[in-house]
C-alpha cells in the first residue's frame, strides 16, 4: 500500500478501480495526489506542478525584460 510522502500515512487505493488521471487524498493530512501511471503506481502531488510551471513564466518574463 503507497504512503503520502508528507504525513507517511497509508493511502488507500483500490488499484482495480483507479486510472490515470484520478486525484486522490491523503485522509490523515488532506494533501492531493494525481495518479500518473497505474502500473506500477505512480503519483504526482497536485501543486508541484503548477509551481514549477510559475517559475519558468517568471524566468521568461525576467528574460524579456532585460
Amino acid at each position: 500500500m503507497p504512503t503520502c510522502p508528507e504525513c507517511e500515512n497509508n493511502l488507500d487505493i483500490e488499484m482495480d478501480e483507479v486510472e490515470e488521471g484520478d486525484v486522490v487524498a491523503c485522509e490523515e493530512c488532506g494533501t492531493e495526489y494525481e495518479i500518473v501511471g497505474v502500473e506500477p503506481l505512480e503519483l504526482t502531488r497536485i501543486g508541484d506542478e503548477i509551481d514549477e510551471d510559475d517559475d519558468d513564466l517568471l524566468e521568461e518574463e525576467e528574460e524579456e525584460e532585460e
